[in-house]
This record gives structure tokens, sequence and C-alpha cells, in this order.
């Protein structure tokens, strides 16, 4: 199979028709070596969401500022042999997305190889404003079918986290159990691997 793209990258000014007939879909393999071979580069703005290339969304300055919120307060409470991730792969069984912010297990050079995968993964956050209805839906099934324990939303748009838990893994419709909606007045509960870690108040990490 051939592949082109581009001389100046992706475009995206004009949304194309969704095709009737089928399409391929990408493994994550077959994305990697795309990434390995240079058809898709750091700058591209797109992620392995089962098995499609989806465009990842516009980063505006509140965006900026809570996922950069979010990462410096959890770098404080982080016991050791944990660190936060930003913006940065985690290989789950047909996806590849890049949270806003992620706690991942040990240090950044035991992933010299391969991204984490879900077992590595404590915690999962992403900073929602136009890509509410995508996180609330695509991305928690995608974590909840991968059994990743918490994962957190920042919702800008309503000022509030969502908070999700005990998640189904695979199952016919895999989901959180548990939703919270925690205001800027709450504080949110912290824990990695099992264990309780810290309170944080949710004003503290909102833009």
């Amino acid at each position: 199979m051939s592949i082109s793209t581009p001389s100046r990258g992706f475009q995206t000014t004009q949304p194309a028709a969704v095709p009737n007939d089928l399409v391929w879909r990408l493994s994550v393999d077959q994305y990697h070596e795309m990434i390995r071979a240079g058809i898709l580069t750091d700058g591209d703005p797109v992620e392995l969401l089962d098995g499609w290339l989806v465009p990842r969304m516009v980063e505006n300055p509140p965006h900026c500022i809570a996922t950069e919120t979010m990462r410096r307060a959890l770098e404080r409470v982080l016991p050791e042999g944990w660190h936060v991730n930003s913006q940065e792969p985690v290989t789950l069984a047909a996806s590849e997305p890049e949270p806003d912010v992620m706690v991942v297990r040990g240090t950044l050079r035991d992933y010299g190889d391969r991204h984490p995968g879900p077992q590595d993964v404590a915690l999962v956050v992403e900073v929602a404003d136009a890509s509410l209805e995508r996180d609330r839906t695509t991305k928690k099934r995608l974590y909840a079918e991968a059994a990743i324990p918490v994962y957190w939303i920042v919702n800008l748009l309503d000022d509030r986290l969502e908070v999700y838990e005990d998640p189904s893994g695979p199952a016919e419709q895999p989901d959180y159990r548990r939703r919270r909606d925690l205001g800027p007045s709450d504080q949110v509960s912290l824990a990695v691997g099992k264990e309780p870690v810290a309170a944080l108040p949710v004003r503290e990490l909102l833009p």
C-alpha cells in the first residue's frame, strides 16, 4: 500500500466527505512504522484512535495553562517511583492517544524503547473545551477498555473537574462505573497504585 502526504503537511481547511466504502484502518504497529518512515512526524497534529488517524484539537491559552497547571500540581505530590508525562503517547491495543497529562510508573529513562502502556499508567487527564464530546465518549471508552484506573477531564466549558473511576476493562460497552463532578470549591483525591497520595484543591487545577 502506498501512502502519499501533502508536501507541506496535513491540510485541514476543508473536511473531506466520509466515504461510503470500507476504508483501511491502521494497527498500532503500522502507525509506528509510518512514524519511523517519516510519513508522520512529531509536527503532524494527529493521534491514533481505534485505528483512525484523528486530528488533535487546537490548544488555546486556557487549555495550555490548565495543562501546565495540572502537570505542576501532580509533580509536587507524586511519590518516588512515578513521574508525569504531558502530551506524550500511551500505547493501547488499537490506539495511541496523547493525553494532556498522565501519571506514569518509573522514570522517563524506563521508556527508551517503547511508550507507556495502560499497565504503567495510574491517571490520564484530558483538558477539554472544543474536545469535550470526544473526551467524554471515544477517549473515555478507550481508557476504560484499557483499564486505566482513573480518568480526569478538566472541563473548561463548565469550570469543573470530571472524575471517572472503576473502569470496566474490555466489555461490550467499556466505561467507568463511577463519575463525580467537582467544582472550584471542592478537593480531588489522588491515589497512585491504590495508595492515597494527596487531596488537591480543584481551583488550583483550573486556569
